[in-house]
C-alpha cells in the first residue's frame, strides 16, 4: 500500500527568527491557523481513500515550539486516528533549537513518529548569514536526542542560500550523512518578495542559483545520499501559484525532480571520456536523458561525446547502460 501524507500546515508559529528566505505565507498558500476541527476534518476526508497507509503531518512552523497549550490541542485531536491504527503516526517539523528532552516525551506520548529538522546548512556562516538563529551544532545535538528517544529522523537542507557555495552546500550533505537520517528533504533557494534575500538580490549584493544550475547543484548531492541509503522525499519546493507571483528569482521548476534526473544522467556518461557510445535507456526515461529541448545532446556533442540512444524496457526507469 503506498504511503501518503494528511498535511496540515500550521503556518509561521512558533518560529522565533525571520530567516533570511522566509514567506511563510507564500510557501503554505495559508495563513488561517488549524484548530482541532480542521484536523479531524483533514484526517477523515483523507481516510475515504483506502489505498494509502497515512501519516497525520503537521508543517508550515516549528511545531514544537509554538504555544504549548495549542500544540497539545492539535495533538490530541490528532492522536486517536493514531491509537486506532487508522493512520500510521504523526509527522512533525521543527527547528534545531526547539528539540528538548521534555518536549520528546511529550511527542512520544501522542503518537509522534517522525520530527523533521531544518537544517538548511552545517555551515555556521551560511546560517548567520540568513539569519536562522541556530547552529549547526545545534543540528546534531537535536539530530542524537531525536533519535535516541525512537523517533524517525528526517533533515532538510537548502542549496544556494546567501553565502552558500557548492563546497559548502557539498560538506552540509556530507555531515547531514553522518547524522544518518531516515529521509532528506532538498530545496533549492527561491527569493520571494518580501523577504531579507529579496533586500540583498535587488540591491545586487546576492545572486541566487537559476533552476538549471540549481538542479546540476542537487545533481552531485542526490547520490551522495543514495550511496548512504537515505531516502530523499522532496526535491524542491511544491508548485503552487502563491510562490510563482511572489518569485524574483531562484531554483524553482515546476519539475525540478525530474530536471535534477536528468542532470545524473548526463553526468554519468560525462564520467566516461569523449567518445562513442551506445547509452541503454527505458523509454519511459528518454526524455531525461535527451534533456530539455535535447539540452544534454547538445553538451554531450560540444564535449566530443557521440551518442546512439537505443531504448530498452528491461532497465528500470532512470538506470542507463552505457557501452
Amino acid at each position: 500500500m503506498k504511503k501518503g501524507n494528511i498535511s496540515i500546515f500550521v503556518p509561521h508559529q512558533g518560529c522565533p527568527c525571520a530567516c533570511s528566505f522566509c514567506n511563510q505565507k507564500t510557501i503554505t498558500g495559508q495563513e488561517k491557523l488549524p484548530d482541532a476541527e480542521d484536523v479531524k476534518k483533514a484526517v477523515q476526508t483523507a481516510l475515504k481513500k483506502k489505498e494509502y497507509d497515512y501519516e497525520i503531518a503537521f508543517f508550515g512552523g516549528s511545531f514544537t515550539a509554538i504555544d504549548r497549550d495549542y500544540m497539545l490541542t492539535l495533538l490530541t485531536a490528532a492522536y486517536p486516528y493514531v491509537k486506532s491504527g487508522q493512520v500510521k503516526g504523526i509527522r512533525i517539523s521543527t527547528r534545531p533549537d526547539c528539540v528538548d528532552a521534555e518536549v520528546l516525551e511529550i511527542l512520544k506520548k501522542y503518537g509522534v513518529t517522525s520530527i523533521e529538522l531544518g537544517a538548511q546548512s552545517m555551515d555556521d556562516e551560511v546560517l548567520i548569514a540568513n539569519r536562522r538563529g541556530h547552529t549547526a551544532q545545534d543540528v546534531i545535538d537535536a539530530s542524537k536526542l531525536i533519535k535516541s528517544y525512537g523517533f524517525a529522523l528526517g533533515l532538510q537542507m537548502m542549496t544556494g542560500l546567501y553565502k552558500d557555495t557548492q563546497q559548502k552546500a557539498i560538506d552540509t550533505a556530507k555531515k547531514i550523512i553522518e547524522l544518518a537520517p531516515d529521509t532528506v528533504r532538498i530545496y533549492p533557494t527561491v527569493v520571494l518578495k518580501g523577504t531579507y534575500l529579496a533586500q540583498l538580490y535587488l540591491k545586487e549584493e546576492y545572486s541566487p542559483l537559476n533552476a538549471d544550475d540549481s538542479a546540476e547543484l542537487c545533481a552531485q548531492l542526490v547520490p551522495m545520499f543514495e550511496r548512504a541509503n537515505i531516502k530523499i522525499i522532496r526535491l524542491g519546493l511544491h508548485s503552487s501559484k502563491d510562490i510563482k507571483d511572489n518569485m524574483l528569482a531562484g531554483g524553482f521548476h515546476d519539475s525540478f525532480g525530474e530536471l535534477v534526473k536528468s542532470h545524473i544522467m548526463v553526468n554519468k556518461i560525462l564520467a566516461l571520456p569523449p567518445a562513442d557510445y551506445q547509452v541503454y535507456v527505458n523509454p519511459r526515461s528518454l526524455s531525461k536523458l535527451k534533456g530539455n529541448n535535447k539540452s544534454n545532446i547538445y553538451l554531450l556533442i560540444e564535449r566530443g561525446y557521440n551518442i546512439k540512444i537505443i531504448t530498452d524496457n528491461a532497465l528500470d526507469v532512470d538506470e542507463l547502460r552505457i557501452k
